[in-house]
């Protein structure tokens, strides 16, 4: 177990020295606003001993050699929508904010490609490639408040994965900042490379672990100047779930295929205020994008998809309009309406897994005695699901007991069909202890070693994603 130190009044003084007085944080109100992310339970929140705010790369080497010399760990917060624990102080020591690396420093029209900073908000990157006539294809449901540092650090997913694929295939190369304090570029901006490791991917996903995200070079596409939303509704959720394969059968390379279960229907719409929500007291949404360089082919989809829904058993083939987006992007913020505490869970399996896991999940839930059905809603053209427990009025001794016990059912049952635990969430503090009992043994032992061998202080988001 690693031993830290308390942040001094020597290191800070030797911080402000490097960005500036009014960029280290000490004031106890100003801290408590950094005691959490997106974690509601209060048992788990940590209030750190200082916040800093570097303004470049520079900066933030400096200040993680400061933390080795002093034996301070430093937890990197983007824009703080960590569902997994992942911006929370949970060794002590400092958070570091990347929000004044909000530069976009190039939009390369004839490369493709832009280059950013860390602390751009997702949404940003999103319109400044729409305006130039591109697409930006990552698109987490939390875009307008997330930032591109913390999409890169988590592998974020997100609505658009099934046709793009996730944050880490949007990606050319990385300027990071490493647990030792040196700045170094790893990844090119080639179309392919077979040059040694390919560190750029080690480092994305590593939730922090690994080094500090400062820059990025992005992969731009051509804007599909052509797209409709289908809402299908269905009222049995095996016929629902049962439209991914014949989707992914006919060939019709859907961007999305999104799932909300009732619960979520209805929750949503009272959340966003949508009085007459399509079938809000029995439909199950299943939300379809397709885009096209082409209208005819546009049109022809658009009858193949129809077609299939009336097929699948959808009882309603409408538009999905801005309302119903809104509903689905505003499903981990309705949850609140009934539960002040809740935890999402993200498991992913194979996308021809989808059905019969969440068929296994809900039954399994029935032996539980939460106060509230569990709660499903899915990205389940590409095998993600997320599954929301509500505390409500139930006792933290009984939360505890049976968020466990449920966990250790459904983790065992993900991973016997090829699953993990988090499809784009990350582990953060909250799975830790679930990540060492389910990642096999080698595997976790080679993540081990990659950690002590970069970091071997420790120094950066300790407590997160295994214990080193």
């Amino acid at each position: 177990m690693t031993t830290y130190n308390p942040v001094s009044a020597e290191f800070l003084d030797a911080v402000r020295a490097v960005i500036g007085a009014d960029y280290v944080l000490t004031d106890a109100e100003k801290l408590d606003m950094y005691k959490t992310d997106e974690e509601y339970d209060p048992r788990r929140f940590r209030v750190p001993e200082a916040v800093v705010i570097p303004g470049s790369a520079e900066e933030i080497a400096e200040i993680v050699k400061l933390c080795n010399k002093y034996m301070v760990p430093v937890t990197v917060r983007g824009g703080g929508t960590s569902l997994a624990d992942g911006a929370i102080a949970v060794c002590g020591g400092i958070i570091l904010l990347t929000e004044r690396l909000n530069k976009i420093i190039e939009m390369n029209t004839e490369g493709m490609y832009m280059v950013v900073e860390a602390g751009v908000r997702t949404i940003d990157i999103q319109k400044m490639a729409n305006e130039a006539g591109f697409l930006y294809a990552g698109d987490p449901c939390s875009a307008e408040s997330c930032l591109i540092g913390g999409n890169l650090a988590t592998n974020a997913g997100g609505n658009k994965a099934v046709r793009y694929g996730v944050t880490r295939n949007q990606v050319y190369s990385l300027e990071m900042v490493t647990p030792t304090g040196e700045i170094v570029e790893v990844g090119a901006r080639l179309k392919k490379c077979s040059t040694g490791y390919c560190m750029e991917q080690l480092v994305m996903g590593s939730e922090g672990t690994l080094g500090i995200i400062t820059k990025a070079t992005l992969k731009l596409l051509p804007l599909p100047p052509f797209r409709f939303d289908v809402l299908a509704v269905f009222l049995d959720p095996h016929m629902a779930l049962s439209l991914v394969e014949r989707i992914n059968k006919a060939g019709i390379n859907p961007t999305s295929i999104e799932y909300m279960d009732n619960s979520y229907v209805r929750g949503t719409a009272d959340f966003i205020e949508f009085k007459g929500a399509p079938h809000y007291e029995d439909g199950i949404y299943v939300i379809v994008t397709v885009e096209t360089y082409s209208e005819d082919e546009l049109d022809m989809k658009m009858e193949q998809l129809s077609e299939l829904c009336e097929e699948a058993g959808a009882v309603d083939v409408l538009e999905a309009d801005d309302r119903i987006w809104s509903m689905r992007r505003n499903c981990q913020e309705s949850v609140s309406l009934i539960s002040k505490v809740s935890l999402t869970d993200d498991v992913v399996v194979p996308v021809n897994k989808i059905a019969s896991t969440i068929k296994e999940i809900m039954e399994i839930s029935t032996k539980y005695p939460f106060p509230v059905p569990v709660k499903v809603n899915a990205h389940i053209g590409d095998g993600n699901l997320h599954l929301v427990l509500c505390k409500c009025d139930m006792s933290d001794a009984d939360w505890e007991k049976y968020v466990h016990e449920f966990h250790e059912e459904v983790y065992a049952y993900a991973y016997a069909q090829g699953g993990r635990l988090a499809g784009e969430h990350g582990i953060g503090a909250k799975k830790l202890s679930y990540m060492e009992e389910f990642t096999p043994a080698g595997e976790l032992n080679l993540m081990r070693l990659i950690k002590r061998a970069w970091d071997p202080n420790n120094i950066l988001n300790p407590g997160k994603v295994f214990n080193a």
